[in-house]
């Protein structure tokens, strides 16, 4: 089997992936439609309500995101991700019959946003860790790739998808068809093999474990690195939910077709980014720095488009930059951390991705309301760039290398600590 696919060798991760497209191809669906069932039937194109629901979509990870590590540590990752994503299936189900009967209101978007949440904050660090558990370690890179890659071929689905559902019978069936989807994981976990499973350690029951996490993390300064780029990012930059809706809705006046396609093209990079990094065997701290460059100078750009056609065509990039990103810092996560200190690490790590939205989110649409849509993505794209600047000086100053010595070649000193004898 090909290098970029070697992890479908293994019958487990076949069935885990192909659950996760379909799935994630309904998530999608869920996130197009919200946004416009918030923008364009129970608001007047507010970008703060939109700000605000899916700001409540990750409050939950700041409080329970710990805990909730912690938790997967402890338990079996395969039944816990059972009971999580049935219950997300549930919330989605839930707002389909509300707005299908006509009866939905704008309080309750927010209540299902924020129980939605609750469940996705013990779902994610489990599910990231999981694939740790279905692959040899020697395939995680491979597999966290191609994890992404079907998460964004995925997104080239559907938000188009989701474009034509709602144009034809409005946002209800979209709903309800990310509701049926979850189907589809859970189907795929409960055929899984557990005797071909490599179940990491389970953490024995004790007092002071979370903090164990966090010190852990803190002796680590490559990890602290990755921790403070990825809220920075994550929480200014990341917001393409709110602002792609913003910019289709106040900027160019297209519909939602058009709005959905804008989430499929910028797939287009973000699939071609993650099947890029599913050739790669050992990552590089370029990658993550690099990444985080070129995301604030392509969302900059984007942000300066002066027409419909050209702004969706500089989402490509956009794409392919975040994506490169967001891939290397959790496969450097997953492949330096201790097996047992992993779910806890991983919390951390969706805390300060997922963590910083309610703060992002609401402000990125305040801007967009109050100043435009343009100003949303300057604002991420400044801090993105700044806070990659700054992450390549500290490590430079660290390891003593002048940044010409590095435009003049990259050198093995990028190697991510704990991976320099990792087999090209």
């Amino acid at each position: 089997m090909s290098s970029m696919f070697r992890a479908l060798k293994v019958r487990n991760y076949r069935l885990w992936v192909t659950g996760a497209l379909v799935s994630n191809i309904g998530t999608w669906m869920q996130r197009v439609a919200q946004d416009w069932l918030v923008l364009t039937v129970l608001t007047h194109n507010s970008g703060t309500a939109a700000g605000i629901t899916t700001g409540l979509q990750f409050l939950p990870i700041i409080f329970l995101g710990p805990y909730a590590g912690l938790l997967g540590d402890r338990v079996n990752k395969r039944k816990l991700l059972l009971i999580t994503q049935s219950a997300m299936g549930f919330c989605a189900l839930l707002l389909g019959i509300l707005v299908i009967t006509g009866t939905v209101q704008l309080w309750h978007v927010y209540a299902l946003a924020l129980m939605l949440g609750v469940a996705s904050a013990f779902d994610a660090p489990s599910r990231q860790a999981f694939v740790s558990e279905v692959v040899a370690k020697d395939d995680v890179p491979n597999a966290v790739a191609l994890n992404s890659a079907s998460f964004n071929l995925a997104r080239l689905a559907g938000p188009g998808v989701a474009g034509l559902v709602i144009a034809l019978v409005g946002t209800g069936p979209a709903f309800l068809i990310n509701a049926a989807s979850f189907a589809a994981v859970i189907f795929s976990l409960w055929r899984m093999r557990a005797s071909e499973l490599v179940p990491a350690v389970r953490v024995p029951r004790a007092k002071g474990q979370i903090r164990e996490g966090l010190m852990y993390i803190r002796r680590r300064p490559d990890l602290l690195m990755i921790m403070v780029l990825v809220f920075l990012v994550g929480t200014f930059g990341m917001n393409f939910q709110i602002t792609n809706a913003l910019m289709a809705t106040t900027v160019f006046n297209v519909g939602p077709g058009e709005y959905g396609l804008l989430g499929s093209i910028m797939a287009i990079g973000t699939l071609g980014a993650a099947l890029l990094a599913a050739r790669r065997k050992k990552m590089r701290m370029l990658y993550i720095v690099g990444g985080a460059l070129a995301f604030g100078v392509t969302v900059a750009v984007a942000a300066l488009m002066p027409s419909y056609a050209l702004y969706a065509v500089a989402l490509v990039p956009v794409g392919l930059a975040s994506l490169t990103f967001m891939n290397a810092c959790n496969t450097t996560v997953q492949l330096t951390t201790d097996a047992a200190m992993r779910g806890r690490v991983l919390a951390v790590y969706m805390v300060v991705l997922q963590g910083g939205t309610p703060i992002g989110a609401p402000l990125v649409g305040w801007i967009a309301t109050e100043f435009g849509a343009r100003w949303s993505l300057g604002l991420g794209a400044v801090v993105a760039f700044v806070a990659g600047l700054a992450a390549l000086f500290l490590m430079n100053r660290r390891n003593h290398v002048k940044l010409r010595d590095q435009i003049k070649g990259l050198r093995p000193h990028w190697l991510v600590p704990g991976l320099r004898n990792t087999a090209s």
